[in-house]
């Protein structure tokens, strides 16, 4: 059986290719959703990834993931550093939740050295570019594996 699993991206990151490029990389957003979907169909995953400039539909996709028991690999975008209302719905989660940044926020400005989120993910992986994304689902597929439910 398939898992489903999402990949939930926050503002700005449907501009993946033409936004600062020497920061996210040449890297679309439409070869983001290919790799993530590609990667998912080799460890087992129904991958859906979404992209949202808009917090509130954040929250609704975190309540969806946590009452479908749904893994999710998250990119906040800016709402890492202070969306509490999205680090409050991350924190309802019922299965594994890998935050994921493209670059390494503590190489940046100081603003984006916290993370509301981090506290409650279980885990983050940052600053391997477009990679982040790939090695937060590896690590999906080990945890799930893990706990008896992948």
């Amino acid at each position: 059986m398939t898992r489903t699993v999402l990949v939930l991206n926050g503002p700005n990151l449907g501009r993946l290719g033409s936004r600062e490029p020497d920061v996210y990389g040449a890297t679309s957003y439409a070869g983001l959703v290919d790799t993530c979907r590609a990667l998912g169909e080799e460890l087992g995953f129904d991958v859906d990834v979404r992209e949202t400039n808009d917090e509130g539909e954040m929250i609704r996709w975190l309540h969806e993931a946590a009452d479908g028991r749904l893994p999710v690999v998250l990119n906040p975008g800016a709402f890492t550093h202070y969306s509490y209302g999205m680090r409050d719905a991350a924190a309802q989660r019922t299965a594994p939740l890998i935050e994921v940044h493209i670059s390494n926020p503590y190489t940046r400005e100081e603003f984006r050295h916290t993370s509301v989120v981090a506290a409650v993910a279980s885990g983050t992986v940052a600053g391997f570019g477009i990679g982040s994304y790939r090695l937060a689902l590896r690590a999906l597929a080990e945890e799930l594996a893990g706990d008896g439910t992948g």
